[in-house]
């Protein structure tokens, strides 16, 4: 008989947030795929859980989870967990989930504890339409279209070094936008300090936060229909900042995105 895979999220700070459930799934399982063995054994033995346990990271997941896949095959459940959080979310996990569905294997997810879901809700913003953008991007245009983007509330990981400059490029696109700084959740040391984008950038200028962060931003203004949007209206500026002309610009621009060459003048030069 086949086995089966189950995915166990882990505490993301306090180990008493575990469940029973995922207690009693790590007690059951012939194996535990854990990033760091030694970080998974201190959460067992606070529990009194005997499990064999085998690495799966980021750099052996491929391998590993064809590994997995076959013990699993021969009958064995195979407990997946992170370091913190469920797996998956900006975790190692995807590539052992897609091969179990793949083989044909039962994959059970389990709830638990989750720093977005976490960050979110103590934000105090609007969480009847929300996204997840894992960990924010590092080049200054690609952050600014991310920051952009409508869809509702953004919820995202963020190095707390890059914290200021994330806070600084929000602030330009619109200092007004709701934020909330969510740092050390579940943790002795937890922090959620609420504000606009334009005093959150300025209360963490040079003084970035400590330990592990998950920024969560209200949702971006509608566009007006036809209206360009920051990132476009940002690679303009840089065209002409670098000798374009304005008009030539806005043609490349607009042909690179598809928005309006008109529009993107318009909004230039107005």
């Amino acid at each position: 008989m086949s086995g089966r895979l189950v995915v166990c999220p882990t505490p993301i700070g306090n180990l008493e947030d575990v469940t029973l459930r995922v207690l009693s799934a790590l007690r059951e399982a012939d194996l535990v795929a854990c990033e760091d063995t030694r970080r998974t054994r201190t959460l067992l033995d606070r529990y009194g859980v005997s499990a064999k346990l085998v690495s799966y990271h980021e750099h052996n997941e491929e391998k590993r989870a064809a590994e997995l896949v076959e013990r699993m095959r021969d009958g064995a459940t195979v407990a997946l967990v992170s370091d913190a959080g469920m797996p998956l979310v900006s975790d190692p996990g995807y590539v052992l989930v897609r091969s179990c569905v793949a083989a044909g294997l039962p994959v059970e997810v389990l709830p638990g504890p989750s720093a977005a879901l976490a960050a979110l809700v103590a934000s105090a913003l609007p969480s009847d339409r929300w996204r997840f953008a894992g960990f924010l991007p590092r080049k200054r245009g690609e952050l600014r279209r991310a920051l952009s983007e409508p869809g509702g509330t953004l919820v995202a990981f963020e190095a707390p070094g890059r914290v200021p400059a994330t806070l600084g490029v929000l602030a330009e696109i619109d200092p007004e936008r709701q934020v909330a700084v969510c740092r050390e959740l579940t943790k002795v040391h937890e922090e959620v300090v609420r504000g606009t984008a334009a005093e959150l950038a300025k209360r963490y200028e040079g003084s970035p936060p400590k330990g592990e962060v998950v920024l969560v931003i209200g949702p971006a203004p509608d566009r007006a229909p036809g209206a360009p949007d920051e990132a476009a209206l940002d690679a303009l500026a840089r065209l002409v900042d670098a000798g374009a002309k304005p008009r030539t610009a806005a043609a490349v621009v607009a042909e690179l995105t598809g928005g309006s060459a008109n529009a993107l003048y318009r909004a230039y030069t107005g």
